[in-house]
């Protein structure tokens, strides 16, 4: 990670150097691609007829269970929760240190927000629809003017997931390609404009304008959907079940892929980003640093999205050349749910070392302590590089099987199998990508 927050926050990605793998770069290689092919053959010979069916699977939880997570109580004390980190966050940001090693601030936003929200939706949920402290602002100004939150315009059909991949590229933008993205100036503006815009537009559209127009709750109920415990669509029952199930449920609305592919893509290049030679060019390139860092996201994002819109559009040509106009699902859409759990995978290999010695270090700062702790030593080098390999490859095998299942649904059968041959190459080349990176950091 290349932005100016505090050293420790420099140094906590990666493993090091390539010798500090436990494996040699022949052997990750191979085992990833090994990997990725007997799951392919394996998934074309024993899975023939789609097996997901999120809307009415997982088995409900306890009725004393049910009825805490739907109480009015609990809901009350996580919003007032959430605002009240918000209003913490907003006052060390006003009054704080310019100095991000004594302001907690800058990891409050891009550790405990940015990185802590993954796992914690991974394992709960969407949580951030519950915390989300504009919700909690929007209710408040909706009583004020004696008006119901959710009552407003519908939304525009083609807006989708449109707003929320702005919003996503417009944060990934100020954490790696930013001037002074730990700047007490710059995330107050950045926050301030964020939060003008989405109450602005919530006064107009109502509470559906954050489902899935506010990049953060779109990032938590993406990342929802791989959570062994969420809400059964069809009843609205919380239920543990198959996170498989509640993928395929990911609606295809406009501007999904473009969602996935900037999550993708950002830590991309946030894993770019620790490369000597690219260091050397954003400190030597006349164009100056700001200019190449946007250049090198921007660039990062746009080619992971047209490599996923060929091999998409390939597979749809290959499985069905005339495609149905009564299909919900277009070439670019169907699939992109498959790589939700290789933007997990990236996640996970990629800020795990981040959230592990940070989030400590934050929370201590915030309570605060003028001497944070050291460190924690939780895993060794190969340790870590074993967790990194392993997520990446893990993310694409859970994705071969999540594109399997939907190719055999959407296609005939004499050609779902070949048409998966693109989304194949596919995750080959981002596996590739991944391994590359982490390789060489």
């Amino acid at each position: 990670m290349t932005t100016p927050l505090p050293t420790p926050l420099l140094l906590a990605h990666g493993v090091g150097s390539r010798q500090d793998l436990p494996l040699s770069p022949f052997y990750a290689y191979a085992g990833a691609f090994t990997a990725l092919l007997v799951s392919f053959l394996a998934l074309g010979l024993l899975w023939p007829t789609p097996r997901f069916t999120g809307d009415t699977a997982g088995r409900p939880l306890p009725a004393p269970l049910q009825r805490a997570a739907n109480s009015r109580v609990l809901r009350t004390t996580l919003r007032t929760a959430g605002l009240a980190a918000a209003l913490f966050t907003l006052a060390h940001l006003l009054l704080g240190p310019d100095d991000p090693d004594r302001n907690p601030a800058p990891g409050l936003v891009y550790v405990l927000l940015w990185v802590g929200l993954a796992p914690a939706s991974l394992l709960l949920g969407p949580v951030w629809r519950l915390l989300n402290p504009l919700r909690t602002l929007h209710a408040a100004l909706c009583r004020l003017r004696h008006r119901t939150p959710g009552a407003g315009r519908p939304l525009p059909p083609w807006l989708g997931y449109r707003p929320a991949a702005l919003g996503l590229l417009a944060f990934t933008w100020l954490e790696l390609a930013s001037p002074a993205p730990a700047s007490r100036t710059t995330l107050l503006t950045f926050l301030a404009l964020y939060a003008t815009l989405h109450l602005t537009a919530a006064a107009i559209y109502g509470t559906a304008w954050f489902d899935k127009a506010d990049a953060f709750e779109t990032y938590s109920t993406l990342l929802g959907h791989l959570s062994p415990l969420g809400r059964r669509p069809s009843d609205s029952r919380l239920v543990l079940r198959n996170p498989f199930h509640s993928l395929d449920t990911v609606p295809a609305a406009p501007g999904l892929t473009a969602v996935v592919c900037i999550l993708l893509g950002s830590t991309a290049y946030d894993g770019l980003s620790s490369a000597p030679w690219w260091i050397n060019t954003l400190q030597t390139s006349p164009l100056g640093r700001t200019t190449v860092a946007t250049l090198g996201l921007t660039t990062t994002c746009l080619l992971v999205a047209t490599l996923y819109a060929t091999c998409a559009q390939a597979a749809h040509l290959i499985s069905r050349p005339h495609p149905r106009p009564t299909s919900p699902h277009r070439p670019t859409t169907a699939f992109a749910h498959s790589l939700l759990p290789i933007a997990t995978g990236y996640l996970i290999a990629h800020y795990f070392s981040l959230l592990a010695t940070e989030a400590p270090r934050t929370v201590t700062m915030a309570r605060g302590t003028d001497n944070p702790p050291p460190p924690p030593d939780l895993l060794t080098p190969a340790g870590l590089a074993t967790l990194q390999v392993t997520a990446i490859v893990v993310g694409h095998v859970l994705g071969v099987i999540a594109a399997h299942d939907r190719s055999i649904r959407l296609f005939p059968p004499a050609r779902a199998v070949a048409g998966q041959v693109p989304l194949l190459i596919l995750m080959i080349c981002y596996t590739t990508g991944g391994l590359t990176l982490l390789l060489a950091t």
